[in-house]
Parts: structure tokens; sequence; C-alpha cells
């Protein structure tokens, strides 16, 4: 039988199969020999053991399409990063961080700001500004209002999408209300993995339709791509490219350089100044990491 692990802890991973059932399995031997661990995301062939309670074993892992570290997880499709327009006001540090792990990964990201119940038109426009010309679509939503959630599970449908964003900013209120009936059908193993608000969060997949999941992924402090050279990192910022054909030297890094159609892009408005300067900022974090483990 064929199945998705939904999540997994201490050892079990616990696959969501064709049939609706949840089966708690363990990995063969094999894997771990061959030191590869299952992951959350991961399409699996399980043999199944036992009926009452649903048992089996994790026989095959079926090929992945992507692969994230951090969150260890597999198979997803999109991001959609959710930060708080207001109380607290985003962190556009860590928000550029985040966009800069999925484009290593290949994984596209929608950016969503809630509590849009406490701003106006111009704080909207303001976010736009930053991330459209930089081709990540932005929705606003209010869950307090109950306003974006339609597009939201719009945006959800036919995909497997990871859930991500810091502690505040209202992803457990979102995910309670795009997610009712996904809690009830896990409900019957909540007291096996210990779900509650005292354990540690691990990424769980949540099955909301045929063919659409969505991974809830513990919030994040602190992130960034580490064994990346820094000249690699420009590739990672989309909007740069439209002007690199106007930087005087092949392979500028959008530094120090004097001619540079990217610092330009900047000063005429094209490219946000806020984008730009985290791309600085995380440029000298490469060099001086490179530089000590040298």
């Amino acid at each position: 039988m064929t199945g998705k692990i939904i999540k997994g802890i201490a050892g079990f991973y616990y696959v969501h199969c064709a049939d609706h059932q949840i089966y708690e399995c363990k990995a063969k031997g094999i894997f771990r020999n061959k030191k590869i661990k299952p992951l959350v995301g991961d399409n699996v062939e399980i043999t199944v053991l036992n009926t009452d309670p649903p048992e089996g074993n994790i026989d095959r892992i079926l090929e992945r399409k992507s692969e994230l570290i951090r969150p260890a997880v597999a198979n997803i499709d999109q991001a959609l990063v959710v930060f708080a327009i207001q109380d607290p006001e985003p962190n556009l540090n860590l928000l550029d961080r985040f966009l800069v792990m999925m484009e290593t990964s290949g994984i596209p990201v929608t950016i969503a700001f809630n509590k849009i119940d406490l701003a106006d038109e111009a704080m909207m426009d303001r976010y736009r500004k930053i991330y459209e010309p930089a081709g990540y679509p932005v929705m606003f939503l209010s869950t307090y209002e109950d306003s974006g959630i339609h597009q939201i599970r719009e945006f959800l449908k036919g995909k497997t999408t990871a859930l991500a964003g810091p502690s505040g900013v209202g992803k457990s209120s979102l995910t309670n209300q795009i997610l009712p009936e996904a809690q009830m059908e896990t409900g019957s193993i909540s007291e096996k993995i210990k779900r509650g608000k005292h354990t540690t969060r691990h990424s769980e997949l949540f099955c909301l339709d045929t063919d659409t999941y969505l991974m809830d992924t513990p919030g994040f402090s602190s992130m960034f791509v580490e064994d990346m050279e820094p000249q690699e990192l420009k590739e990672y910022f989309p909007e740069f490219a439209p002007f690199e054909d106007e930087c005087k030297f092949l392979g500028c890094v959008h530094i120090g350089e004097k001619i540079c159609g990217v610092k330009q892009a900047v000063e005429q408005g094209k490219i946000s100044k806020s984008r730009y300067e985290n791309y600085r900022l995380f440029y000298q974090e490469l060099k001086e990491k490179r530089r000590y483990t040298r």
C-alpha cells in the first residue's frame, strides 16, 4: 500500500494512505544501513501489519521531487510564509532569509501578511512594492475578521504547501481556520504523538483534500544557507537579473563596483532598498564566515 508520511517522532512514522487510514510505521533497517532517513512529506510503500490498531512497516521511499534541510521535509510544491503587517511589525531581514533559503531549493513562495484589520492601504502598498517586483505574490488577510481565508484555500488546492512564519503573527489562527477537518482526522493519533502546547513542535502534514496537503512547520527565528559562497548569493535575489547587463564587470557582486546596473536600479527605485540592504548584510555574513572557516 502507498501513502504519505504526515508526521515522524521518536522513530515512528505516521503514514496517511488511500484508505484514509493513518498507520503507525517503523522504517526497515535497510534505510538506517544506507543512512537514508524518511522525511515528513515522503511518499512511501508500506506493508500493513495490523488494522486495529493500524500499524505497518515502511518498505520503500518513492523518489523525492524536492527536499528541505530546515525544516527536514520532502515533496513540497510551494511555501506560504506568514508575517503580521502590524503587531509585531514584520522583520524583513528574517523574511528575506527565508526567501533565500526557498530560492536555493527551487520552491516558489507566496507571502501572506496577516492582521490587515490593523493596517491601512498605504501600508499594504508598501509591502507590495517591495516583494511583487522581486517575483513574490503577496496576499493580505485578517484571521480576526475572517478576511482573505477563501483566497488562501484556493491557493492551497492540489498542492503540498509548507506553512511557515515566526511566532506571534497569527499562523496558528490561520491553521485553525483552514484545518478543522484535518484536525478531526488526525485526532485519533493525538495521544500517541503527544501533541500539545508544551511539547516540542515537529513538522506535521495535514490532508485537506485529495492531493491537497498543508505542512505546518515550527516557528522560525533565524535561518540562512550557510554553505553558500558569497558570490552565489546574488543568484537568489531574482529581481537583480534584469539589471545585470548594465554592470561593467562580468561576475559583478553589486557591492563595491562603481558601474553596477543593480545599484543603479536601487537608486532609481526599481529594486527595493530594504531588499538590497539585506543582500549586502547577507553577503558580509557569508564573507566573514568564509574568512573564519578557511
